[in-house]
């Protein structure tokens, strides 16, 4: 086994661990099922990617996201860690290939969404695999409890059964009590233990502000601060005419938003990432798997969903633990739109039925039929095709999900890709027989290596480049080739993927828990009632507020959010009343003076907190009034 500061320092510079990273680590290496809260920034991926390198074998990470598993693939590889992920976007040979790559060769980490451990074909090749740990990123998904609750989270389970001995690292950055004892419950664990660091940000400063006119008071607060920041909003709409405000107030900005195509997203996340611009305004799309260390402030100009999903969305500000604002711009309107919205998140059961009939007739899949398929997904096609409200049928079929009869992945860029199903000598028979085709194989085989064993990206611009002909005429070469089953041919996609996790019903048989429906509803009721009671408060710490959402009750002030400020005008700290009373003591010493005479010569303080102090040192005969009516020293 290697040594785990060794790993540190070549892979990631590091000398040290940060809190609680080391104790997780350890525990994962004695072989215990392990729960790691930490909260967002807390360096979650190194608790399972140190001992997963300390150790043979391969480590296997369950997370929600496939931009998540994308990045973080990415950072391993550029760290010359061979990791691999799979997801809904790749076709059956190039998950057989990148499966037999984890069982026969060097991989180190294998991501998988959770919707994969049902796949037949992954169940065998996992028990082949020489397994080291098993990682549950975003482990919060698994409860019904949580704000983020995934249906398909629910099969982490199969791990448990196919590899009994294999210990679990379940990672969260938020949970409750509920859910961090349901968590532990529904993975098996086989002793519950739990490594909490506390949720409190002691460098974050939390604000709220009643606005009614938001912008004008946002350009202020960004005047204001220094550095970079992040601005959430509600809608796309919204992401926009906000950057669009700043930029004409002469602020650096851009927005951002799922319905970007990717190459677009990326590039904005890159220009704010690389300080290109300063300001990144966004819908909630944004943000996981961010580490920008120096964001020093993110502004809510809505209310968010939950206090779960503000806290990771703040918690993005101050991640190099200097100082840093989460502020949250609220007025009376805001509490009406979160109220509209969780109830237009509840469509009518009736509603539900006619979104999966639609999406069944829409695919043209048979009753029985379409168990496991996956499509390509356009939600705005679906509602054009059957014009059906977007909002309605997007809740719906969040619905569908959590009752386990579809599963959705968000948008994935993937490039085109292709692989030669033939072997070197039949190819050459065809390259005689076909002549025509001969240049533009010798290109394929000139222009990437590899592409007998394995699936290869292609760019079928700069392969038309190459020949002097167009794209479309090498994507007809493309399929020709497929056609032929001399190559299988996968054209770049970056489309949402839907798949049917249960043959398809026929819509008036579809059994739809009402009871399950109320209890979301119900549950969902309950967080906006938390996020309004947050931006409501006028006198509870707001740092002890969320604390105590999270099951951390005995906790101090933070004594720099708003009204932590406020209160602080008006109570005074014992350290004040040490230098405002031996600053009284040496005035009197010199004279007596009258009260309005000592308070103007106190420097110190504000007036409140002088005439406090006075009052505290006339109760304790430290002071008094001689008969003139002036404050003495007694004799």
């Amino acid at each position: 086994m290697e040594n785990i500061y060794e790993i540190l320092e070549k892979y990631w510079g590091y000398k040290q661990f940060r809190p609680l990273q080391e104790d997780i680590i350890n525990a994962v290496l004695q072989g215990k099922d392990t729960l790691a809260l930490l909260p967002t920034g807390g360096g979650k991926s190194i608790c399972f990617q140190v001992p997963a390198l300390a150790q043979e074998g391969i480590c296997i990470v369950v997370s929600p996201l496939i931009a998540l598993m994308k990045d973080q693939v990415e950072n391993l590889v550029n760290k010359g860690v061979k990791a691999i992920a799979i997801t809904s976007a790749m076709h059956k040979r190039e998950i057989d290939i990148a499966l037999d790559n984890c069982v026969h060769g060097n991989i180190k980490f294998l991501y998988l969404s959770p919707e994969r451990l049902e796949n037949e074909i992954v169940k065998v090749r996992l028990q082949k695999m020489k397994v080291n740990l098993i990682a549950i990123d975003e482990s919060h998904c698994v409860s019904q409890w949580g704000y983020d609750f995934r249906p398909s989270y629910l099969k982490i389970e199969t791990l448990r059964e196919l590899l009994p001995k294999v210990p679990m690292l379940a990672l969260t950055a938020t949970a409750t009590k509920e859910v961090v004892k349901d968590i532990q419950e529904k993975l098996g664990f086989k002793k519950e233990h739990v490594l909490q660091k506390s949720f409190e940000r002691k460098n974050l400063a939390y604000v709220v502000l009643n606005e009614e006119d938001k912008l004008a008071r946002l350009v202020k607060i960004i005047n204001k601060l220094n550095g970079t920041g992040i601005v959430y909003a509600r809608n796309r709409k919204k992401t926009q005419d906000i950057a669009n405000y700043l930029r004409s107030n002469n602020i650096s900005a851009d927005f951002y938003h799922a319905g970007l195509d990717v190459k677009m997203r990326d590039q904005k996340q890159s220009d704010w990432m690389h300080n290109k611009i300063r300001v990144i305004v966004c819908t909630n799309a944004f943000g996981m798997g961010i580490d920008k260390p120096d964001v020093r402030f993110v502004v809510h100009v809505d209310l968010p969903d939950s206090l779960e999903a503000y806290f990771q969305e703040a918690g993005r500000a101050g991640r190099d633990e200097k100082k840093a604002f989460a502020i949250l711009l609220y007025n009376k309107g805001d509490k009406l739109e979160l109220e509209r919205n969780v109830e237009i998140s509840f469509p009518e059961i009736e509603d539900i039925k006619q979104t999966y009939q639609a999406l069944a007739n829409y695919y043209q899949l048979a009753t029985g039929s379409g168990l496991g398929v996956s499509f390509n997904f356009d939600i705005a096609a679906l509602c054009d095709t059957y014009k059906l409200y977007s909002l309605t049928v997007f809740n719906s079929l969040k619905f569908l999900e959590k009752e386990g009869y579809i599963s959705m992945t968000e948008a994935f860029y993937q490039p085109s890709r292709i692989k030669f199903e033939v072997n070197r000598e039949d190819l050459y028979k065809f390259q005689i027989a076909t002549p025509v085709f001969d240049p533009f194989l010798k290109l394929l085989l000139r222009s990437h290596a590899g592409m007998f064993d394995n699936f290869v990206k292609i760019n079928e611009a700069d392969l038309a480049q190459k020949i002097t002909t167009s794209r479309i005429e090498v994507i007809k070469k493309l399929n020709y080739l497929q056609q032929h089953k001399l190559v299988t041919y996968l054209p770049q996609t970056e489309l949402p993927q839907i798949t049917f996790e249960q043959e398809r019903v026929d819509a008036k048989h579809l059994v739809l828990s009402k009871e399950n429906f109320s209890l979301l509803k119900k549950r969902a009721i309950d967080r906006m009632d938390s996020v309004i009671h947050y931006a409501e408060s006028e006198h509870k710490c707001r740092s002890q507020i969320l604390l105590a959402y999270f099951g951390e009750t005995n906790t101090n002030r933070c004594n720099q959010c708003d009204l932590c400020l406020e209160e602080n005008k008006i109570i005074l700290q014992s350290d004040e009343f040490d230098i405002i009373s031996e600053q009284i003591l040496q005035l009197l010493a010199v004279h007596p003076l009258q009260l309005i005479k000592l308070v103007n010569a106190v420097t110190v303080g504000n007036e409140h907190k002088i005439l406090h102090t006075i009052q505290l040192l006339l109760d304790n005969n430290i002071i008094e009034y001689n008969k003139e009516n002036y404050l003495v020293l007694p004799d």
